[in-house]
């Protein structure tokens, strides 16, 4: 049996299930199991038998072992799924809107750049309008977050040592994975500086909104659904509900605290772009507010300038005066790779990732070059920095400093990958002894089809 490779894709059974968008409907109905699909309830959640197949079908994809007693163990964790959403609710477990919406905007930002970078594409794609492809998204996407924080809470304590990492690597002797090729490389990106032209350009216009609002000629309303780049609020005319102080960033917050229910501020910058914001009542330290969000353009000069910056750069690094990791660290606009010195980190943190996984146009970009080799300025498409659904180029130099052939599993070179798997394993036990514990708290009836899982002993 493959197990690391089972293990890794597990990353946490529980949510890597959910993250297959399947369908967690509250039910009404007093009945346990009905003729239209339901295999598993628990108190108000159900599991269809589509829902299992879904998943077993997605398992099997990833090129891991199939057999009823693969598919008995996704019921059982998708059981455990829906345990944790009633334990939530009893434990009063939640997660904000904020975090929701955030969450929903990055998934769909990540569907529409699969497709192109076009809206009306991805709508075309599903025949169904953006909003309400997010609003059937925004309910799976509330569930999957709260199994997430309550599994981050049943196993916040779990860890492994150097000798249990030794004992579940004997444990797999016999059946160690072959690792496929592995690659070490890393970025270092430049977002493009807005010119100043652009950013004026921008505050002309929203302060022409504002003029028009505050004449009358237009409500607010109208403008942040016309004009506003904001996905979260356009659509409800900029509008966010309570919110309390501190989930805005600091800009956004400081206008909102300075000026007067129903005021309208001037243009006010942000990572976001520039923003048209009204206060439209405040209590101690929450708020309701609207704004109209309005990103300034990058023009091919300034992604010119962005790409010039770092050929300098490259320069540096390739004679010595300043060393990869430095540069990324103290200069790359990338966070997620920054702080790992500009290298691609596996699941464990490791900056070893195997090609496969690798994103495809770094891949495509090193299959080009020797290792040592550190490209030239490339450009690339990016999710704005701050946003995540207004996509703009950005300028990155790519270094391949190394490549490990494939090998047969070991303790020297893929230790961290091995306490990865131990863990996992280990947090997966922790979630089925919480199991066993909770499930007399809540009602569960699993179809008398998968009594030969005994999900329930």
């Amino acid at each position: 049996m493959k197990i690391l490779k089972y293990l890794d894709s597990k990353v946490s059974f529980v949510v890597a299930l959910f993250f297959l968008c399947i369908n967690v409907n509250a039910q009404d109905n007093e009945e346990v199991i009905t003729a239209d699909g339901i295999i598993a309830k628990v108190d108000d959640y159900i599991v269809l038998k589509s829902d299992l197949e879904k998943a077993y079908l997605d398992f099997l994809s990833r090129g891991n072992y199939g057999g009823q007693e693969t598919k008995c163990r996704i019921l059982q964790q998708q059981v455990i799924g829906k345990l944790m959403l009633a334990k939530a609710e009893i434990d009063s477990v939640i997660v904000s809107d904020e975090d929701v919406t955030a969450n929903l905007d990055r998934r769909v930002a990540s569907i529409i750049q699969s497709v192109g970078g076009n809206e009306a594409q991805l709508e075309q794609l599903y025949g169904r309008s953006l909003e309400s492809i997010k609003n059937e998204l925004k309910d799976q996407i509330r569930e999957q977050m709260t199994i997430q924080r309550m599994q981050q809470e049943i196993t916040a304590n779990v860890s492994v040592t150097p000798r249990e990492v030794q004992q579940f690597y004997k444990s797999i002797s016999d059946s160690l994975p072959f690792i496929s090729t592995q690659v070490t490389a890393g970025q270092i990106v430049k977002y493009p500086e807005i010119n100043k032209e652009e950013k004026q350009r921008v505050i002309d216009f929203l302060n022409d909104l504002k003029r028009q609002i505050e004449s009358g000629q237009l409500s607010f309303a109208d403008a942040a659904m016309k004009y506003s780049q904001d996905p979260g609020s356009a659509a409800k005319g900029g509008e966010y509900g309570w919110t309390k102080r501190g989930n805005f960033v600091p800009e956004y917050e400081g206008t909102v605290y300075s000026i007067e229910k129903g005021e309208i501020s001037d243009p006010v910058e942000s990572d976001f772009g520039f923003h048209l914001i009204q206060l439209l009542d405040r209590r101690g330290n929450e708020y309701r507010s609207r704004h109209i969000l309005i990103a300034p353009k990058i023009t091919s000069a300034d992604v010119e300038d962005a790409k010039n910056y770092l050929d300098s750069m490259r320069t540096l690094i390739l004679q010595d005066s300043l060393s990869f990791e430095e540069a990324a660290k103290e200069y790359s606009d990338d966070k997620y790779t920054a702080d790992a010195g500009g290298y691609f980190t596996d699941q464990s943190g490791v900056p070893r990732v195997l090609a496969e996984e690798m994103d495809a146009n770094i891949y495509f970009a090193i299959d080009t070059m020797e290792v040592g080799d550190i490209s030239k300025p490339l450009t690339f498409t990016v999710s704005s920095p701050g946003t995540v659904m207004h996509q703009q180029d950005a300028a990155r130099i790519i270094y391949y400093k190394e490549r490990f052939q494939p090998h047969e599993a070991n303790l020297t070179d893929d230790f961290e990958r091995i306490k990865r798997a131990a863990l996992i394993k280990k947090q997966g036990k922790k979630e089925e002894e919480w199991f066993l514990d909770a499930r007399d708290e809540v009602y569960i009836a699993i179809d008398p089809e998968y009594k030969e899982c005994k999900i329930m002993q």
